[in-house]
């Protein structure tokens, strides 16, 4: 007997987007199954029946692709886009095959982006109780306080909800502007933007540099290379780690969150 698995984790599985995604393709009627508007909750057996998006049946990959690439402010982190924005499916055409993003990045902010056509491979790094650090280097007006960065540190409270808490420290000061790194362990929409804004600061320039055990590095901007073994099996590994030791290496290097160790200043006077 034909086996069948559900359509949110064929059109993953094959490329075509992640499984929350698919999720909402098919609940806005946009996904076929033998020219029948599918449902969620359906099944297919990606073998026998032919299923389709947006009209366009899908192809299945043969092939597994994990990249990092580096986008560059001006692009959304979508695969196509009604407004006809650029997209960072341009930047990834050489490949040949359909890949698509891990997490996003705003159309403002540039630096790290994975993508991969491997479903079960982003949804174990893109669910919200993964909680994989994300690194930041974060330019911001006018100047910032110890009292600022400590707010970072343990928590500010938007639309109704805290943030996690998060590492923060200064790594430069130039006149006016500020050069943070900020770590994230949570992937609220636009947190940072929204943190500073709560803080009454100017996001002048925001770029992600790591994620996880996987670094920026000197990869130019639009340009994009293949994940090493290494850094696909640290991922996977890091994503698996419980809750509680992910709080716990939060205290390594920069101090415990609510403590003055944990919002450091370097390189020049602090601004109050």
């Amino acid at each position: 007997m034909a086996e069948k698995n559900r359509l949110q984790k064929i059109l993953a599985a094959n490329g075509v987007s992640s499984r929350r995604k698919a999720e909402e393709m098919i609940a806005a009627g946009r996904v076929t199954v033998n020219g029948r508007k599918a449902g969620l909750g359906d099944s297919a057996d990606p073998d026998r029946d032919v299923i389709a998006v947006d009209g366009q049946r899908i192809v299945r990959s043969t092939q597994k692709y994990y990249l990092a690439l580096h986008k560059p402010r001006g692009f959304v982190t979508t695969m196509n886009d009604e407004r006809d924005r650029k997209c960072v499916a341009q930047l990834v055409e050489g490949i040949g095959d359909r890949v698509y993003p891990v997490g996003r990045l705003d159309k403002d902010s540039e630096g790290l982006l994975l993508m991969t056509n491997d479903g079960d491979f982003a949804n174990m790094i893109s669910h919200p109780r993964q909680h994989i650090a994300k690194t930041y280097r974060v330019t911001v007006r006018p100047g910032i306080s110890e009292e600022q960065l400590n707010r970072i540190s343990t928590g500010i409270l938007i639309e109704g909800k805290m943030t996690a808490p998060a590492k923060v420290r200064v790594l430069e000061q130039q006149g006016e502007r500020v050069v943070l790194e900020i770590v994230l362990y949570e992937g609220r929409n636009r947190e940072i933007r929204k943190m500073c804004e709560a803080l009454g600061l100017e996001v002048a320039r925001l770029k992600r540099t790591a994620i996880g055990p996987v670094r920026l590095g000197m990869l130019k901007q639009g340009a994009y290379r293949e994940l090493s073994k290494e850094e696909i099996r640290s991922l996977l590994a890091e994503s698996q780690k419980k809750g509680n030791e992910t709080k716990n290496d939060r205290t390594s290097s920069y101090g415990r969150p609510g403590k003055r160790t944990g919002a450091s200043f370097r390189g020049g006077k602090r601004r109050n």
